[in-house]
């Protein structure tokens, strides 16, 4: 599967959506390192980031596409693992388990179900990409969860949630240019990803209607100052 969707051309969006998803992720590092803390970040997202990235990536070693495609894959693993070992391990102390408590459960659950009946052929590889297409498209949520239970929200998580956005934007652009150069598309990813999309987008439509909210980004950006 994963060799027969890779024969094409880069384009510029799917580059660029790239270049972003890896900006998401080392923004993420670099403030728990420099802040030594995951406060306000979600250990649960971040592990189900971990995991997405496992199960869609398990030909890493068994099937070379190209250099771009091995960097990009061994990138992801790395960094996710590592933000996922601050969280639980090296700055667990900070970690906000009082506000993390989305259950996680009710999204892996159905979306290992759906992956298992609703896939393009029953392999374990095949199915196994397709629960992580599945489960990437929710995984946002505990994240979501976590702020709203906290009542604010910090101008470092803004620019982590906004990156996250505009790489899935980006890679919608790129299965609309894929389909007009050529004639390819994939169902089952793109529905996942207008369903991720589109929590992106309800969730940035209703953070300006929190007060608290825009008073925390206001504090935010004078710290920045």
């Amino acid at each position: 599967r994963e060799i027969r969707h890779h024969k094409r051309k880069m384009n510029i969006f799917r580059l660029a959506g790239d270049s972003i998803h890896v900006f998401a992720m080392c923004f993420l590092l670099a403030y728990m390192l420099n802040a030594k803390s995951c406060n306000g970040y979600s250990g649960k997202t971040q592990l189900m980031y971990l995991t997405v990235f496992i199960t869609r990536y398990l030909d890493l070693i068994t099937n070379f596409i190209s250099v771009y495609n091995t960097t990009m894959k061994v990138m992801f693993i790395s960094i996710k693992a590592t933000i996922v070992y601050l969280i639980y391990g090296r700055f667990k102390q900070t970690h906000d388990k009082e506000n993390d408590t989305f259950r996680f459960e009710v999204l892996i659950i159905p979306c290992a179900i759906l992956a298992i009946f609703i896939n393009h052929e029953s392999s374990v590889m095949e199915i196994m990409w397709t629960f992580s297409i599945y489960m990437e498209s929710v995984l946002i949520l505990p994240q979501l969860w976590m702020i709203v239970k906290s009542g604010k929200i910090r101008v470092d998580q803004i620019i982590y949630l906004v990156t996250l956005g505009c790489y899935r934007a980006l890679y919608i652009a790129n299965w609309k240019y894929r389909y007009d150069t050529e004639g390819f598309y994939d169902i089952l990813a793109i529905v996942a990803g207008c369903l991720q999309t589109s929590i992106y987008v309800l969730a940035f439509c209703a953070a300006p209607m929190s007060t608290h909210w825009v008073k925390e980004i206001k504090a935010g950006c004078a710290d920045l100052r």
